[in-house]
């Protein structure tokens, strides 16, 4: 062993043989899913198949002949060795694509999110295909030549690969053809490229471009005044669930054992989300934008739905057991982070489950002294995988056996089904709980609450796990969430219409009008095409018109 370190130690190479190797190396070891989807579409064309392993090559060798130099070339090196170790396995193991959006999510994800990913696979990856190749580089010496001659065949190089291009393309033009327009997906699993890109994208939209300023909407929002008791609305926002595994809307598991008991409950069908991860739909949900002009930059540097209701003294109260409000919360007053509150008997050392968002609520509620309406948002876990079997208490694991590890892919379907069927089984019960908190409090308040997940997930289908797929190419499972809504008697919504107009189509972008409506504020930003309820208050008020 000692002798061969000695004999790495050794060994010199300049610069470009070392982007020569690195590239291959790439290519090789890192782009299983790429070839692997690729040879589904392509697996009558070999040539071609080989094809777009040199032109993955010459790309990557190409860039990186472009950007490092003696000086960065080792720690770069290492990086991308590292990166796109990681990159391979989650690739490989949940069929994620590592585009802008999902390096969002990767700044945003907190510490028991990360906890959740990582097992002894991903470690060897890493190890092996990671640190074991940058460990190597830097025994290597790097020859060191004149700067005229490095630069000649740094020259050499570029020329090389820019000159084989529109060969590569000459010998299959059908095929790149079909390659760029018709299967544009492929080059999303490109490695390191895409996430590369998709990283210098992020960065480039977040930190290098100009400032936006701060913009205040619905400065002209008034509390319409009402007859009689407030409103109270509880609106939980749920969290990677399928509407099609609840039992409500005909799944044939009873997954929905308590909110099926419950009177004038709703199940909404055919809701559908603004994005396919937490980071975008959440302040989506609550922006005035439509998913056709929403931009997560745009909501930031605007206010939400909750601003506006504070301008208007509605009492608004944030709890959080997810990973944070994504923005939406952070100028409200009242918003209360509970993931880490390891209060018994709702947490453990992993996480606290979701019932221990109404922990202390009835006394947060007690403490308001005015007649004004109140709105609670309640964010949920809900069922956040890879590690479903953690999302509930253990008396809630009905559906067995359970996949208990957070490598999905060693687990049969019908495990991870059975464990993603018990999140939703729990989030039955933590919802029921909540209506009874809320039937609890109809003697002061006139009590509703609106139930939406923020997006879907996806459970094997076709190898792809979990969501965060570009919403272009994204399954309708990972965009289509559960939405329910139940109503006091007293709220002033007519039931049986609300049911009828229950099976129309309704996504995202009807959630910020309809809670306008539901706590009587006037604005200009309320659009009554969007609000699912206008047509069935029983009392038509000024918001209407």
């Amino acid at each position: 062993m000692t002798q061969i370190i000695k004999r790495i130690k050794n060994i010199q190479l300049s610069q470009t043989q070392i982007i020569l190797l690195a590239s291959a190396f790439f290519v090789i070891f890192d782009n299983k899913v790429f070839f692997s989807h690729s040879y589904q579409i392509y697996k009558t064309r070999p040539l071609f198949l080989a094809c777009l392993g040199i032109f993955l090559f010459v790309v990557i060798a190409l860039s990186l002949a472009i950007i490092l130099n003696r000086y960065i070339l080792k720690p770069f090196l290492s990086f991308l060795f590292i990166a796109s170790a990681a990159a391979y396995y989650y690739m490989d193991e949940y069929g994620t694509i590592i585009n802008s959006k999902m390096i969002e999510n990767i700044f945003e994800t907190d510490t028991k999110e990360v906890y959740d990913l990582l097992n002894i696979k991903l470690f060897l990856i890493i190890l092996l295909v990671g640190i074991v190749p940058s460990v190597l580089l830097w025994m290597i010496k790097i020859k060191k030549k004149p700067i005229k001659e490095e630069l000649k065949d740094r020259l050499k190089l570029i020329a090389l690969c820019i000159a084989s291009l529109p060969l590569l393309y000459i010998a299959f033009p059908k095929a790149w053809v079909s390659f760029f327009r018709t299967h544009k997906r492929l080059r999303m699993y490109s490695n390191p490229t895409f996430y590369m890109y998709s990283l210098g994208e992020y960065i480039g939209k977040t930190y290098l471009i100009k400032p936006m300023k701060f913009k205040h909407v619905g400065l002209d929002a008034k509390l319409i005044p009402q007859e009689g008791k407030p409103k109270l609305l509880i609106f939980v926002v749920g969290e990677a669930a399928r509407y099609d595994h609840f039992s409500l809307n005909g799944y044939k598991r009873n997954t929905n054992p308590q909110l099926s008991k419950i009177k004038n409950l709703i199940s909404y069908p055919d809701m559908h989300s603004c994005g396919t991860e937490t980071a975008v739909s959440v302040p989506c949900m609550f922006s005035f934008y439509s998913r056709k002009h929403f931009s997560v930059r745009k909501a930031r540097h605007t206010d939400s739905l909750l601003d506006i209701l504070s301008r208007v003294k509605v009492n608004v109260l944030w709890r959080e057991n997810n990973s944070s409000s994504k923005g939406v919360a952070s100028r409200i007053k009242n918003y209360v982070d509970l993931k880490n509150a390891n209060i018994k008997p709702y947490c453990n050392r992993f996480e606290c489950h979701d019932e221990i968002l109404l922990y202390k609520l009835q006394d947060w509620l007690n403490n308001i002294h005015n007649n004004r309406p109140v709105f609670i948002v309640l964010h949920q876990m809900g069922s956040h995988g890879p590690a479903y079997y953690k999302r509930y208490p253990k008396s809630f694991e009905r559906f067995k056996p359970v996949c208990k590890t957070n490598q999905l892919q060693k687990c049969s379907r019908q495990s991870i089904i059975n464990a993603y069927d018990n999140t939703i089984l729990y989030t039955d019960k933590f919802l029921s709980e909540v209506i009874d908190f809320l039937k609890k409090n109809q003697s002061r308040y006139r009590v509703a609450m609106i139930y939406v997940a923020d997006h879907g997930e996806s459970l094997g289908e076709n190898g792809i796990y979990l969501h965060g797929l570009p919403y272009f190419i994204a399954p309708d499972v990972q965009k289509h969430p559960a939405a329910i809504a139940w109503f006091g008697k007293h709220f002033g919504i007519d039931i049986n219409c609300a049911k009828k107009l229950s099976k129309k189509p309704y996504s995202h972008d009807n959630i910020f009008s309809t809670v306008l409506g539901l706590l009587d504020v006037k604005t200009k930003l309320y659009n009554p095409k969007l609000d699912m309820y206008r047509a069935c208050r029983k009392q038509t008020n000024q918001q209407a018109n």
